[in-house]
């Protein structure tokens, strides 16, 4: 059974930065295009970033671009999610997530929400203004 474990949530002030990690066990994902997902206060889940399986190629929403950052250590199984500037409107559920299946190099369809079977439990992170 895949795991995926997110960790680093918090509370933070407009303009401020968090970092989050996803820890996986029971499988390893280094052959795997992970993502990063969120759900907002009103019940949407949303793409926020994917990295493929080295980590050389990565895809984010238009939406966090230039604020949010991902990367992996295929070593540790572990994969990250740093985010700046982080705004009001960031504010949700994050969670990461791993496909049963190859699904590719990150992109816009195959960084879909429907594409991911292994999710972590969410971890909350807040912004205040």
């Amino acid at each position: 059974q895949v795991q995926m474990v997110e960790s680093g949530g918090g509370a933070v002030q407009a303009g401020g930065s968090l970092g989050l990690s996803c820890a996986a066990s029971g499988r390893s994902n280094e052959a795997y295009t992970l993502g990063w997902f969120r759900q907002t206060p009103d019940g949407h889940y949303e793409t926020v970033a994917a990295i493929g399986p080295s980590g050389e190629r990565t895809w984010y929403p238009d939406s966090v671009k230039a604020g949010f950052s991902v990367s992996r250590d295929n070593s540790k199984n572990t994969m990250y999610l740093q985010m700046n500037n982080l705004k009001p409107e960031d504010t949700a559920v994050y969670y990461c997530a791993a496909p049963a299946y190859s699904i590719g190099e990150p992109g816009p369809y195959s960084s879909g929400v429907d594409n991911f079977s292994y999710w972590g439990q969410g971890t909350q992170v807040t912004v205040s203004s």
